[in-house]
């Protein structure tokens, strides 16, 4: 068992640490807020953070499992449809996650 002084030490550090990583953001904040590097970031970010979780989700599928990722495909093109048709992010994740669960769920 570590002695009290020990375990305080621990708590001690990491209660620094955290407060140390809380206040990084607002002391750098007004510094970056002008930057051009923090525009252009801020303009790619999304679009960046789609494509990682889109090339994730696709590449996580099983294709010997017995519906042959059809779910997950289909959920994926029916929401590039609906995004290409109506310009409605809500309306196409939406879609799309509907068709993919009926699919995963009633179908197969």
């Amino acid at each position: 068992m570590p002695s009290p002084a020990y375990v305080a030490a621990a708590i001690g550090i990491a209660v620094a640490i955290t407060f140390a990583l809380r206040l990084i953001p607002f002391l750098a904040g007004p510094k970056l807020r002008d930057s051009q590097v923090m525009a252009s970031v801020s303009r790619w970010m999304p679009l960046g953070i789609v494509v990682i979780l889109a090339v994730y989700g696709l590449s996580t599928i099983d294709f010997s499992a017995p519906d042959h990722g059809v779910p997950a495909l289909a959920g994926a093109a029916v929401t590039a449809l609906v995004h290409l048709w109506r310009r409605n992010v809500l309306l196409s994740i939406l879609s799309g996650t509907v068709v993919c669960l009926v699919l995963a769920n009633l179908v197969f």
